[in-house]
């Protein structure tokens, strides 16, 4: 074990103690096997599902999550070694070696589940709408005049053939639009063969808060929708642990049938491949499965890069001729930039490809798809348009600015938070709430504090530091006139871990206030029928939560604010990739202000993608 003692520290006593197992309990002479033992388990608490031999022997230390530092002191030959790795060998092993991918045996079970069931799924046939066409263009119009096709009124027809649908495309491109007409098409289909039989339908999405947004926002599609589609959502949506009955952070516990017609998870992106794993298995062989999400932005904090490998091709469309003769018969425009010979997945997976967003966020999608691109061309123009921001004062009308400032705690900054969270501080320092009276009026008091903090929100590239969460939080609090620890009125907290006894889920946020007299943390409920719109929870009872004046972007997904301030470190961190960066940008609707000490830094983000080891893509193959 000599060889991985002296590795970088970057490896953790458990990728140590996992390596030393191993030799322990069937002793080997190369020491490179016990380094690639140590490595599999690094690279797996970094994202990655497996280690790509390929990357390894190439010298792609970037895209192995590890800096040059480490990775030049890995043994040379390294990934030659893993052929003769004794702990790959048989059907048990802890290690399994596929092609050029060296995986946890966990892993690779898991990946294998999940081909196998989304390809029993795609090569599962169901009947066909009838009078699909007619009521396609009830539901999004005709096409005949429009000089691009219609990717939502596309993206619903496809999913009305197949149990396993893909939906990708970043903020404002009508996801939800197109699954709530999707779903109306199905409801309205399903009740003209059987009046009493209303589908069983299920809307999920990783989080709390964006089960939350995804049933606000399928409400309010609901309305717009022609007379004789409208439908009533009959279960509010949830966060995918509670569908998927896990009442622990270990999702070990036993699986439990998801007896739905329709399951729809919004923010896809977010979905681990052991998540993953879980839903295919609970789901029923017919219960028909559409995912929505945004391809590009950042993925599960957890290993797994699901999203991003089952939508691989995407961006291409390679719809075959079968399915380009189908979409025929339903549209006028011309498909023909989008054939290819694509594998079945890709005939089940749709782009969509135009922003509807207005206000800032025209801007900020023209930003965000520069970003996205990140090639040179790209990269210049970025460059200009830093050089054209205008710097951030009260008067500021702009969609995208910037706090020019070298240290957080300047000025400026202070004079920014008080001015952008005005409407905030007011309330906090005026609202009474005495439930002996008009409790319905105390209720709307209590959730407009919560709304007015929602409206902007502090978004940092890192936890440590001086421009990381843990600072920013306590030195935000102290230049908004607050303490900055401890309970008090306006701090407000996010939730860190489930706790299914209160019904609080990683990621809530609430704000504490002083409710008859006492402090209480006040959350937002979302789509209750009894008109209550916060419950009350005692700080002591909750044993979880940070400050949340500031929190990371990776915690932000699924969320969304009228106004963000996106904070950037002034060193090299490996975190800055052009998906993070692209991910903080697109959760603002109407304007961002960047916090950027050193704009090379940004520069080189934006050349930097993610990069996570997998073998999902290999369904593509086929």
């Amino acid at each position: 074990m000599s060889k991985s003692n002296e590795l970088n520290p970057a490896f953790t006593r458990f990728d140590r103690a996992f390596a030393e197992f191993l030799q322990e309990k069937e002793p080997s002479l190369d020491a490179g096997h016990t380094v690639l033992a140590a490595l599999v388990s690094h690279l797996y608490l970094k994202g990655h599902t497996c280690l790509d031999l390929n990357l390894l022997s190439g010298g792609d230390w970037s895209s192995l999550s590890l800096d040059k530092e480490t990775y030049n002191l890995l043994p040379k030959g390294l990934a030659q070694s893993a052929y003769t790795i004794p702990w790959k060998e048989g059907e048990n092993s802890p290690l399994v070696l596929d092609g050029q991918l060296l995986y946890l045996r966990k892993n690779w079970e898991a990946e294998r589940r999940i081909i196998e069931s989304i390809r029993n799924r795609l090569n599962t046939t169901i009947p066909a709408i009838p009078d699909l066409a007619q009521d396609l263009d009830q539901l999004f119009g005709s096409d005949k005049d429009l000089d691009q096709p219609d990717w939502q009124k596309l993206a619903c027809a496809v999913a009305t053939r197949g149990l396993f649908t893909l939906i990708t495309g970043g903020p404002g491109t009508g996801k939800t639009t197109t699954v709530t007409k999707l779903i109306s098409l199905l409801v309205s289909h399903s009740l003209k063969q059987t009046p009493t039989s209303f589908p069983r339908i299920a809307l999920c999405a990783p989080t709390g808060k964006a089960a939350a947004r995804l049933g606000a926002s399928i409400g309010d599609a609901i309305g717009a929708l022609p007379e004789q589609f409208r439908f009533e959502i009959k279960e509010n949506p949830i966060t995918l642990h509670k569908l998927l009955q896990i009442r622990s952070d270990d999702d070990s516990s036993e699986l439990k049938p998801l007896l739905y017609d329709v399951i729809v998870i919004d923010e896809a992106s977010m979905i681990s491949l052991h998540l993953m794993d879980r839903l295919l298995a609970s789901a029923t062989p017919n219960t028909r499965l559409i995912f929505l999400g945004d391809q590009d932005q950042l993925a599960s904090v957890e290993a797994g890069a699901v999203m991003g490998q089952l939508c691989l091709h995407a961006k291409n469309g390679n719809y075959s001729p079968a399915t380009l003769k189908w979409l025929k018969t339903l549209t006028t425009q011309d498909l023909s930039e989008w054939a290819r010979l694509g594998s079945q997945l890709s005939q089940q997976t749709v782009m969509l490809r135009r922003s509807y967003r207005v206000e800032g966020g025209g801007v900020i999608h023209q930003w965000a798809q520069t970003i996205n691109k990140g090639d040179d061309e790209d990269l210049k123009s970025l460059k200009r348009n830093w050089s054209e921001l205008k710097i951030w004062s009260t008067q500021s009308e702009e969609a995208i600015d910037r706090l020019d400032i070298k240290i957080f705690n300047d000025p400026s900054t202070k004079e920014f938070l008080n001015e952008v969270w005005r409407k905030y501080l007011d309330l906090v320092h005026t609202v009474q709430l005495d439930f002996s009276k008009d409790e319905q009026a105390q209720q709307q008091s209590a959730k407009s504090v919560l709304n007015a903090f929602a409206e902007f929100q502090v978004l940092c590239a890192v936890r440590e530091g001086p421009w990381g969460v843990s600072h920013l939080n306590k030195l935000i609090a102290h230049l908004l006139g607050f303490q900055d620890e401890g309970w008090y009125v306006g701090r407000p907290v996010m939730v860190t871990r489930n706790n299914y006894h209160l019904d609080l889920r990683n990621g809530d946020v609430g704000v504490c206030l002083m409710k008859n007299g006492e402090l209480r943390v006040a959350f937002p409920v979302d789509g209750s029928s009894d008109g209550v719109l916060v419950r009350w929870i005692h700080p002591s009872r909750i044993d979880s939560v940070d400050s949340v004046f500031a929190m990371t972007v990776h915690k932000s997904q699924g969320s969304e604010f009228n106004h963000v301030c996106l904070v950037l470190p002034e060193r090299r961190a490996a975190v800055l990739t052009r998906e993070l960066i692209y991910t903080g940008l697109t959760r603002a609707k109407k304007k961002i202000t960047w916090v950027v000490p050193d704009e090379r830094e940004l520069f080189k983000a934006v050349q930097t993608k993610l990069s996570r080891s997998g073998g999902l893509s290999c369904i593509h193959n086929s």
